[in-house]
């Protein structure tokens, strides 16, 4: 099926003006980089690997990670297959869609269905990223109405596989003589995943193309699938990726190029130190702040450099901020003024500002290849590949030898406090204790430039966010730092890649917490509140191996009142 030129048209028109630059102090240094960001994105359109490096081994892999350029068009002719499946799946009575997935592949559908919702009709949809038991155990559905969606590109990552194993069980339980007609997967060719697909005889098996990366894939099987079952204009989302596509792609000058010109700005500004780009968004699009957080995080944060996304910050005055911000706009349709007053206060003081204009909801299709497009400029202004992660392994191997060891000894290493915070067990890094051997001045380790992340190995809670949304607000307001939240595991697979591989300015405070009722992985020896803590435990080792500063704090139980505490004791010695 293809899609109208005059639909594409219309949307394209839409988008020619949907990028302003107030840049404030930043401008000379925007103007510096801007021929560098034309060839960039000439190259870019070209599919040259060369744009982003000299080394023939390394352009032969980015050569086969650029099919997201081609991915909406080429998407246009799975649009009857896909609403095919979705409407027989709906016609079978499911009213549950469970995805199971971890990193890019999962949370583009996570931004569709909670900027979007589900159409009226169609299966509730939820996704799933965690191994927190109290997370695995809030996915109550009737497994004989249920269809879960297995998500992963390499068809290895341990933990949407966990979860098909534990949900599987259920289905078992539940009686479901065919468990795998309630089972669909989205990988790429040749992977165990889809060979078990095929042998299993899944309900359905999606091939995505191959030279697509998992964070890039929005506008692929991976973001469709969900988008077709949630009863979204597959179409629509589609026309309006082609129109950002053909917009960027003929508009030479960055200053005008509603893609290029983002990209100038993000790479411009990093280069010089003002690496905090920070989202303000109005309501509606906060949880795509998640999806930008990934993108741009685990694509530039390498080598020494990269550009630190904050999202999830409340905007407030000028003087709470240090000078290291670009901010970036969000604006929902032509009306929208949610943040104008605090923006405008922001202009007014000089801050270097960015504004982006979001035609309407369904322009999200817009938006995933504008940031896409954007963030492989920059990492070519940054001098770095955009298309790899060569940090995220070291977590996921420290996890390995983990759960060997727990196969081996029966448990987990003990962990070697330092001292009590906030009556909980706290253990610092190596760069951390040379610089204060007490945990409860660790927040005096913030300095100039520097950003602060809490990463929470906690079951997803309202009670719990809103915690960590108070005492981020604090850290700033005292520090004048910027701050970032992360759910373990999900954010291994995105902020985790810039932590250890981006510049040495990150203080990080990573939460665990003894699950107040385990659930176990069929087929293994370990369960997933074993696996939570050995990813919480894999990854400290890994920031305090790349000689970050780092806090490890482990609960008693994945409690708000446990969490307060914690954090009050921090602020007291801060």
């Amino acid at each position: 099926m293809q899609i109208a030129h005059e639909a594409v048209a219309a949307k394209r028109t839409r988008l020619e003006d949907s990028l302003s630059v107030s840049p404030g102090p930043l401008e000379q240094t925007i103007r510096t980089y801007r021929a560098l960001a034309e060839r960039a994105a000439a190259g870019l359109f070209r599919r040259d690997p060369s744009t982003w490096t000299s080394d023939a081994a390394v352009q032969k892999k980015i050569a086969n990670r650029l099919g997201w350029l081609a991915s909406p068009a080429a998407m246009t002719e799975a649009i009857a297959r896909l609403r095919t499946f979705a409407a027989g799946v709906q016609r079978d009575g499911i009213g549950d869609v469970v995805l199971l997935g971890m990193g890019g592949s999962s949370l583009a559908p996570e931004v569709l269905r909670a900027i979007l919702g589900v159409v009226p009709g169609w299966p509730r949809f939820r996704m799933i990223d965690s191994t927190d038991p109290g997370a695995v155990r809030s996915v109550a559905a009737s497994p004989d109405r249920t269809l879960y969606v297995l998500a992963s590109k390499s068809g290895t990552t341990i933990e949407p596989n966990s979860l098909a194993a534990h949900f599987r069980q259920e289905l078992e339980h539940a009686g479901v003589a065919r468990w795998a007609d309630h089972f669909v997967a989205i990988t790429d060719e040749g992977t165990e995943l889809a060979s078990r697909a095929h042998k299993e005889r899944f309900r359905e098996l999606f091939i995505n193309p191959a030279d697509i990366g998992g964070r890039y894939s929005a506008l692929s099987f991976f973001g469709l699938v969900p988008a077709a079952l949630m009863g979204h204009d597959v179409e629509a989302l589609l026309g309006w990726g082609i129109a950002m596509l053909d917009e960027a792609g003929a508009v030479e000058d960055a200053a005008a190029n509603p893609a290029v010109g983002l990209g100038a700005a993000m790479g411009s500004a990093a280069r010089i130190g003002s690496d905090k780009m920070t989202l303000v968004v109005p309501p509606l699009f906060e949880p795509f702040g998640l999806w930008v957080e990934q993108l741009v995080a685990e694509s530039t944060g390498k080598h020494g450099v990269g550009i630190i996304p904050i999202v999830g910050e409340t905007v407030t005055a000028p003087d709470a901020y240090g000078i290291d911000r670009l901010f970036v706009h969000v604006r929902v349709g032509s009306a929208d003024e949610t943040h104008a007053p605090a923006v405008g206060a922001l202009r007014a003081a000089g801050a270097p500002i960015v504004t982006v204009d979001v035609a309407e909801p369904l322009a999200l299709g817009a938006e995933f290849v504008r940031w896409e497009i954007a963030t492989a400029v920059a990492g070519a202004i940054l001098d770095v590949n955009p298309f790899d992660e060569p940090n995220v392994q070291q977590a996921k191997d420290a996890t390995r030898v983990l759960l060997e060891g727990y196969q081996q000894n029966g448990h987990l290493p003990p962990i070697a406090a330092d001292a009590s915070l906030g009556g909980a067990p706290a253990t610092l890094s190596g760069a951390a204790r040379t610089a204060h051997a007490d945990p409860n001045r660790f927040l005096t380790r913030i300095a100039a430039g520097d950003y602060f992340g809490v990463l929470a190995y906690l079951p997803p809670g309202e009670s719990l966010e809103a915690e960590v949304a108070s005492f981020r607000r604090a850290v700033r307001e005292r520090t004048h730092a910027a701050t970032m939240f992360g759910y373990g595991p999900r954010y291994l697979h995105s902020t985790g890649q810039l932590h250890k591989g981006g510049a040495n300015n990150g203080v990080f405070l990573i939460v665990s917490a003894s699950p107040r009722s385990d659930v176990p992985i069929p087929g293994e020896a370990f369960s997933f509140g074993t696996l939570e803590l050995a990813q919480a435990i894999g990854d400290f080792q890994s920031l305090d191996a790349a000689g970050r500063r780092a806090l490890h704090v482990h609960l008693p139980a994945p409690d708000a009142t446990a969490l307060q505490a914690v954090f009050d004791a921090l602020l007291e010695g801060l």
